[in-house]
């Protein structure tokens, strides 16, 4: 695919909507949606690795969904360890570099420990940074912001005075990326569910009816030249 050089994305975030009702369609458990849903996100970050996309960020699981069934939550959580696992696996031989955005000291120790190694081990890759957000909650990135600025206000390491919205940026998960050019959700659904609420003020959208685990490097591609066919004003006339 020929893109505009000038108007490419840096960064493009993805709600990954739809693995369960792609596993109910079928008849199947949503573990196997999930997990087809893995693939698709493979698929996808390696596509976006290859096409020059600097930034993609993935809403791997909310905050809110620990509300599940504890089955699926267990099927899940173990599909996310393995997954990373997985990456560490083949640092080496992708230039994939590996972020967790999240409050991760609620997970299991294996989970953390799984995380810490993935970072670790894809922190010196020079090709897209893969943000995964996993247990998640935008509101709650941006109270975590709020608390560590209080904090240095506290020991008199800055003042009210000093606030700035870059300050809040400096203090977010997703500090020192640029914002989310584009953001894009599957499964027909029009809501961003506390999703990078700060990061995404002045992103694009773009809504598909596809579920999840259907999503193609064609929609992909289908979706960058849609945004680059928008005048994107920031607020100007």
């Amino acid at each position: 695919m020929n893109f505009e050089k000038e108007n490419f994305p840096r960064h493009i975030a993805i709600i990954m909507d739809g693995n369960r009702r792609w596993a109910k369609k079928r008849g199947l458990p949503a573990k196997l949606g999930h997990k087809e849903g893995a693939k698709t996100l493979e698929k996808i970050v390696r596509y976006a690795n290859k096409i020059g996309l600097e930034y993609i960020t993935v809403y791997a699981f909310s905050t809110e969904n620990w509300k599940r069934t504890e089955d699926e939550v267990s099927s899940l959580m173990l599909l996310l360890q393995n997954y990373l696992d997985d990456y560490s696996k083949r640092a080496d031989t992708e230039n994939i570099k590996v972020k967790i955005l999240g409050d991760v000291t609620v997970l299991s120790k294996n989970m953390q420990q799984s995380i810490a190694k993935c970072e670790q081990r894809t922190k010196d890759n020079t090709g897209v940074t893969f943000n995964i957000a996993l247990n998640y909650g935008g509101r709650n990135e941006i109270v975590n912001a709020v608390k560590i600025i209080a904090e240095q206000i506290k020991n008199g390491k800055m003042t009210v005075e000093d606030i700035t919205e870059e300050t809040i940026s400096n203090n977010l998960y997703t500090k020192g990326e640029p914002d989310p050019d584009l953001v894009i959700r599957t499964s027909g659904e029009l809501r961003t569910s506390n999703f990078l609420p700060w990061q995404i003020v002045y992103s694009e959208f773009l809504f598909s009816d596809k579920l999840w685990p259907d999503f193609t490097e064609d929609d992909l591609d289908n979706a960058i030249l849609e945004y680059q066919k928008r005048n994107r004003k920031f607020g100007g006339k």
